[in-house]
């Protein structure tokens, strides 16, 4: 076990040169950041651009319940992320997850699929900023504003963990006040205060099919979008290594994060339903390169507001970059975590100075690279091929934590432990883990099931769809073939004793078994 601080002061620093290099993660991010790092993940180009599409596919009741149903369950995933994450504040919390309480190639595939998910997504925010960016300059390659924001993206991450967390906390904060004055002039607009509202109003809701358009196949449809949306707010526990008091911190952060989401959400989604009926054909339009079609630019424009695209193309911007910030810290950590259990090249489970997985970050910045691909290809194609190939992928993590979570909470209490011993217990078990893992099958199956109804299955488009599945599938079957690993039994589960909380939080940001475990 690699010594910690207070055993170099008790020796009285005597160690050896290599010793200088710092061996573990700091816990230097504060819950203003965990609660602004699950913010900014989530609200983005989902709600500012795409949120005019689901309405128009599902009508605005259809749409409303939509983002309701969604924000429930992502309720119970998150309340089931804080139970484990405030027991085990892991960097790469769900391969951990995964490999202790269901499998250990599990695990591994978990870790592994969601590294590769943020590390693309990196690439596909890198490639939407070049399509926002030419709103301006049209005239300028597309790829320089890639590589321009790539190096910032990097140096944020290369600073420390609290860089990361502050620079997102900011971007954060900017995508919420715009949400809010949005939601603010909205009621305004409809209350008479503010000119735009005059043809808006609960007759919006009786137009056409409304308030329920499409039936059910438009609510999946909806129901796929907004579950793309709300991905990001698993950050926190990937954030919950870095974290000051975890134990405190992340139960107040999964309970903000869920309500102040929901509400932007629901409260953004009924005002443009009460604003602009489903049937307006703007809404429709779903292209991140002309951010004049999106939702909260008609309406700021409607209220009079000149130059309301042009402020909505910031907010955009900034949302695409917070959520680039974001995938680069996530799969950073995720191959940092990976490597501290022997699952990555040892290389990547190195730290900096400043306390962080430069080696990790360099990777990933490699895969994120990818973006590059515009020189050869059009922004467009290039952004429709990266989001495809990295679609899938969320989802399956988010199976992954209400798996783990049931599984932990089962063999948590089989062998005799009391619920009260943990930091946090996340209310509605089980049923909480189980609504959410049957929902989100259904959701990640259903991603392109239109696709079998066709007289001839277009084979591209699903393959593109679903890779992630098989792949995810075989990266478990491989490991399994090859090292073995059984699933675990609840009598084999190991927790971490309450009694000895603190030395488990400082062995396990240095990836190795804590002395305070029982079994």
């Amino acid at each position: 076990m690699a010594p910690s601080e207070h055993d170099d002061r008790r020796s009285g620093g005597t160690r050896n040169a290599q010793a200088d290099r710092p061996s573990e993660l700091r816990r230097t991010l504060s819950a203003r950041h965990l609660t602004m790092i699950a913010v900014g993940g989530s609200i983005g180009t989902g709600l500012f651009v795409a949120s005019g599409a689901t309405i128009a596919t599902a009508g605005p009741g259809g749409a409303l319940l939509g983002y309701v149903l969604i924000g429930i369950m992502v309720y119970f995933l998150m309340t089931s992320l804080g139970e484990l994450a405030a027991a085990m504040p892991v960097s790469g919390s769900f391969s951990t997850y995964g490999a202790r309480y269901v499998e250990d190639g599990f695990g591994f595939a978990l870790g592994w699929n969601y590294w590769y998910n943020w590390a693309v997504t990196v690439a596909v925010d890198l490639v939407a900023a070049q399509l926002v960016m030419a709103y301006w300059f049209p005239d300028v390659p597309g790829f320089y504003w890639s590589a321009l924001f790539l190096a910032i993206t990097f140096g944020l991450n290369a600073m420390s963990a609290r860089g990361f967390g502050e620079a997102e906390f900011w971007f954060a904060l900017i995508k919420v006040i715009a949400v809010l004055a949005f939601v603010v002039m909205g009621v305004m607009m409809l209350l008479g205060i503010i000119r735009g509202g005059e043809t808006g109003g609960l007759a919006n809701w009786t137009v056409g099919d409304a308030p329920f358009a499409g039936g059910f196949a438009a609510l999946i449809g909806v129901a796929m979008v907004v579950g793309f949306s709300f991905q990001g707010t698993e950050l926190i526990g990937i954030a919950a290594g870095e974290s000051k008091d975890p134990a405190r911190n992340l139960p107040r952060a999964v309970r903000q994060v869920f309500w102040r989401i929901l509400l932007f959400y629901v409260a953004a989604i009924l005002v443009i339903g009460l604003l602009i009926p489903y049937t307006d054909p703007h809404l429709l339009r779903n292209d991140v390169k002309d951010i004049s079609v999106s939702p909260f630019a008609l309406i700021f424009e409607r209220a009079g507001l000149l130059g309301a695209a042009s402020v909505m193309n910031a907010v955009v911007l900034t949302s695409v970059l917070s959520a680039g910030n974001s995938g680069m810290y996530a799969a950073t950590r995720m191959l940092y975590s990976l490597a501290r259990e022997g699952k990555a090249p040892q290389i990547f489970g190195r730290i900096s100075r400043s306390g962080v997985p430069l080696w990790a970050l360099l990777a990933t910045t490699t895969v994120a690279a990818l973006c590059f691909f515009t020189f050869l290809f059009s922004p467009e194609k290039v952004y429709i091929w990266l989001l495809n190939t990295s679609g899938m992928t969320g989802f399956i993590a988010w199976l992954g934590i209400a798996i783990s979570h049931y599984r932990f909470r089962r063999g948590y209490v089989k062998q005799g432990n009391s619920l009260a011993d943990l930091p946090y217990v996340s209310p509605f078990f089980p049923f909480g883990p189980i609504f959410a893992f049957v929902l989100c099958l259904i959701i990640t199956l259903g991603q392109n099931y239109q696709a079998f109804l066709e007289d001839k299955i277009q084979w591209g488009g699903v393959v593109a769809t679903y890779i992630g599945i098989p792949l995810f599938l075989l990266i478990w079957a491989g490991y399994r073939l090859t090292r073995g690993s059984r699933f675990v039994s609840y009598r084999d589960m190991r927790f971490p004793d309450a009694r000895a909380r603190s030395d488990y939080l400082d062995s396990a940001l240095r990836g190795e078994p804590a002395a305070g475990e029982v079994r």
